[in-house]
C-alpha cells in the first residue's frame, strides 16, 4: 500500500509576544510528522529569532522577499506552491489588516495574496486593539474570503490587562490544523457527548465520585469537530481545557448532567455517552459538614437515573453510543450491557487501563460483531472511534453495477 503524502505547512510569524508560542507550535508539527517551513516578518525577528526556528523546523527560515536562496527571486511563489496550508501565528493587528485588504510589502503577505492553499489565522493583540471597530471589519473581511480565524482567546496579557485577543495555546492550534485535514465524515450532525466524572454530594465538602479524567470524552468531541461536527459537552468535573469549537456545559451531579442531557437530547443526531456517571447518590444531603464521632456512619445509598438507558428508548433517539468500563469479562458484560440498554454501539474498556492514562485500548460491540482497536494515545482512539460510528450513521450506498 502506498504511503500517503507527507503534509506541509507554511508557518508565519508576525510581530507580537505571543510569537514565542510560534516555537511550541513547529515543536508539535514536526513531532506529528509535518513539513513545516517558517517565514518571519521583520517585527517577528524581534520578538524570537530565526535560529530558534530553523533549530526546531529544521529548514532554513525566510524573511525576506528578496531572498537569494531561491534560483528566480520568487520565494512568495516557490514557497506558497505545495503547501496543504498557511498558518499565520501570531497574526497581528496589522497584519489581519494587510490580508482582508490585499496588501503585499513583504514575503509573508504576498506568499498569502498568491497562495493555491487555505489559510488559517491565530490573532494575537491588545483587547482594544481587537474590539477597535477597524480590526473587526478586517475580521468580517477575512470571514468573508473564506479565511478561518483560530481564536482569539479570553484571558491575561503582556499589557497586564484582561479580555479578548490573546491567541490560543500551541495545542489548541494544533488541533485546529489537524482538523482542516481530517475528512468531514460527519458534516451537518449534531453530536452530544457527556465526559468526566459525576461527584454526588455528602454535605457541603464531601462526595462520592470516581477516577475518570474526562480525557477519552474530550478526545472524542475534539475527533467529531474534526470530522465536521457541531459538538455540545457537557461535561463533569475536570481539569481539562475544552475543545475549540464546542459548545460546552459543566455539571456536577448525575441528576444535573441527566437535566442536561434532557435540554439538549432532541436537537442532536448522535449521542456518545462517555461520562462515568455515579450509579448512586446518597439517600440524604446533609446542609451542614458532617462532623466526626466515635461511631461509624451508615450511608444510604439509592439509585440515579440511567442516562443512557432513557436516551436510547426515546421514540426518535438519536444513534445512542455508550461506555463499558470494567474490570473483568469485559466483552460479556459489554455486550450484555448494550443489548440490555438498546445502544447501537458500545465502546469497552478495561477500567484499571484506561482510567487516568493517556492511551486506551477498546473493544466496539455492535450488531455486527467485535471490533478490536490497538492500544494507542486516547486522541487516535477517538478519531477510530468517530470513524466507526460514521461508518454506521452515513454507510455507503452500494452502487449497481
Amino acid at each position: 500500500m502506498a504511503q500517503s503524502r507527507q503534509r506541509r505547512i507554511v508557518l508565519g510569524i508576525t510581530g507580537g509576544i505571543a510569537a514565542y508560542k510560534a516555537a511550541e507550535l513547529t515543536r508539535l508539527l514536526i513531532k506529528d510528522g509535518i513539513d513545516v517551513q517558517v517565514v518571519m516578518t521583520e517585527a517577528a525577528c524581534g520578538f524570537i529569532t530565526p535560529a530558534t526556528l530553523q533549530a526546531l523546523s529544521g529548514k532554513p527560515v525566510f524573511t525576506d522577499l528578496w531572498d537569494g536562496r531561491v534560483a528566480d527571486n520568487m520565494a512568495h511563489i516557490a514557497l506558497s506552491r505545495g503547501a496543504d496550508a498557511i498558518v499565520i501565528a501570531p497574526a497581528s493587528a496589522d497584519f489581519m489588516a494587510k490580508l482582508a485588504n490585499g496588501l503585499a510589502d513583504d514575503l509573508l503577505s504576498t506568499l498569502c495574496l498568491a497562495r493555491e492553499c487555505p489559510l488559517l489565522v491565530a490573532p494575537a493583540m491588545n483587547r482594544q486593539m481587537w474590539e477597535n471597530k477597524a480590526t473587526q471589519r478586517n475580521v468580517a473581511l477575512l470571514e468573508r474570503d473564506g479565511v478561518n480565524l483560530l481564536g482569539p482567546a479570553s484571558g491575561d496579557q503582556a499589557c497586564g490587562e484582561t479580555g479578548l485577543g490573546r491567541m490560543l495555546e500551541a495545542a489548541q492550534i494544533f488541533e485546529a490544523i489537524n482538523a482542516q485535514f481530517a475528512p468531514k465524515l460527519l458534516a451537518g450532525k449534531q453530536v452530544l457527548i457527556t465526559a468526566g466524572p459525576t461527584f454526588e454530594a455528602l454535605d457541603p465538602v464531601r462526595g462520592i465520585t470516581n477516577r475518570s479524567s474526562g480525557k477519552m470524552g474530550y478526545a472524542i468531541a475534539r475527533a467529531a469537530l474534526d470530522a465536521g461536527a457541531k459538538v455540545t459537552l457537557l461535561s463533569g468535573p475536570v481539569h481539562l481545557e475544552p475543545p475549540v469549537g464546542a459548545h460546552i456545559e459543566r455539571v456536577e451531579s448525575t441528576e444535573q448532567m441527566f437535566a442536561a442531557v434532557k435540554k439538549h437530547v432532541k436537537a442532536a443526531d448522535i449521542f456518545i455517552g462517555v461520562a462515568a456517571v455515579a450509579d448512586y447518590r446518597p439517600a440524604r444531603v446533609s446542609t451542614q459538614k458532617i462532623k466526626k464521632t466515635d461511631r461509624d456512619m451508615p450511608l444510604q445509598l439509592i439509585q440515579n437515573p440511567d442516562i443512557l438507558a432513557w436516551v436510547a428508548a426515546q421514540p426518535k433517539a438519536p444513534f445512542t453510543v455508550g461506555f463499558a468500563a470494567e474490570s473483568q469479562k469485559l466483552n460479556e458484560f459489554a455486550d450484555a450491557k448494550r443489548r440490555r440498554k438498546k445502544v447501537r454501539l458500545m465502546v469497552a474498556n478495561l477500567a484499571q487501563h484506561a482510567i487516568g492514562a493517556d492511551d486506551n485500548e477498546v473493544t466496539l460491540l455492535d450488531d455486527a460483531g467485535l471490533h478490536k482497536l490497538a492500544r494507542a494515545p486516547k486522541t487516535e482512539v477517538a478519531r477510530q472511534i468517530v470513524a466507526h460510528i460514521a461508518s454506521l450513521v452515513t454507510p455507503r450506498r452500494k452502487i449497481r453495477k
